[in-house]
């Protein structure tokens, strides 16, 4: 017997609906993780983190999903911590001020003068990791993989030779950097608060005339449009890391919490490698561009050191522990001497 239109249209819209159902099953239970970065899209940063997140999408089948939020769009770190808390995030790549403000004893690996070389950076996050791992698991976060900013350098308007120079610029302040406020009060320097995505603005208008960071941050958020001048000195080798909130972590379930792991190690050694790499080649560009190197003289790095060691002491039991102090100092001391 012929079916009727009627019938047929019914038979067509049910089967479409089962199909709607059934078909894109594991599509309705995939999971999205939203990530907010200050990293600008195109950076560095930004490339690999999104084949981070394509590749985690493949391994799972397309059961989870990473939505970034790159280039300050959702606030500065302050911001993006807030929101990881409310749960309007997930998970976050942030600088070594973010993971503070999560986890304050992870500082310690930024006070200026302690940590000078890739080398001992990587000594000391290896032989630390799990317990700095523990120390966010603590705090409700999971640390997915580690990551670098580089050399942190003076960069300005006019030629930083001597600290009287220094005093005589406006330079940047990270508002929520403790260890960046403790050093401008000990060396009595004068500066300009204001959250990263401030910087470029100020810079253009004359509310500042120097800032700090690595080349290839100082590149990437477009600031070296706007100097002439980087010191030699290195002031500290600023870190980051990639984060989630461990509700977020927790509700992954073992398959996707794997995936996420194994691919955050990929992504770790793919970093360190690529942002180490991209310094030197923003460093040279700069300087093909016209920035010059202004060396510092000897007895101003000393000078600075020696503030540097004051304020180390002065920020025990504020920002970190003595005991983690002392351990970290004690690392770098014995590698320098050929200790392991």
């Amino acid at each position: 017997m012929k079916r009727t239109f009627a019938a047929r249209a019914i038979a067509t819209l049910a089967a479409g609906c089962l199909w709607a159902a059934a078909a894109p099953a594991h599509a309705q239970d995939a999971k999205t993780i939203k990530i907010a970065s200050l990293a600008p899209e195109g950076s560095s940063w930004m490339k690999l983190f999104h084949e981070w997140g394509s590749d985690i999408e493949k391994k799972s089948g397309g059961k989870l999903k990473v939505k970034f939020f790159a280039g300050g769009v959702a606030g500065d770190e302050r911001d993006v911590v807030r929101k990881m808390k409310l749960g309007q995030l997930q998970g976050a790549a942030v600088t070594a001020v973010g993971l503070g403000l999560i986890q304050p004893e992870v500082r310690l690996l930024e006070l200026p003068f302690l940590i000078k070389t890739y080398g001992e950076l990587d000594h000391v996050r290896q032989t630390l990791d799990g317990e700095i791992r523990k120390k966010f698991e603590d705090k409700g976060y999971v640390l997915l993989g580690w990551g670098d900013v580089g050399p942190v350098h003076i960069f300005s308007q006019t030629p930083l030779r001597s600290k009287a120079d220094l005093m005589a610029t406006k330079v940047w302040a990270w508002m929520d950097d403790p260890i960046v406020k403790a050093l401008f009060e000990q060396v009595h320097l004068p500066g300009v608060p204001m959250g990263v995505p401030d910087v470029l603005p100020a810079l253009q208008t004359g509310m500042i005339n120097a800032c700090y960071g690595s080349p290839l941050s100082t590149l990437a958020l477009q600031w070296q449009s706007k100097v002439k001048y980087v010191t030699s000195m290195i002031i500290s080798q600023s870190v980051g890391a990639s984060v989630m909130t461990k509700q977020a972590w927790d509700g992954l379930g073992p398959d996707l919490q794997k995936i996420v792991a194994d691919e955050s190690k990929v992504l770790e050694a793919k970093l360190l490698k690529t942002v180490r790499d991209d310094n030197e080649t923003a460093l040279a560009k700069m300087k093909a561009q016209g920035i010059q190197v202004i060396e510092t003289p000897p007895e101003v790095v000393h000078e600075f050191e020696t503030q540097a060691k004051t304020v180390g002491t002065t920020l025990e039991g504020k920002v970190y522990s003595h005991d983690f102090h002392v351990r970290v100092e004690k690392l770098v001391a014995d590698l320098r001497a050929g200790k392991k």
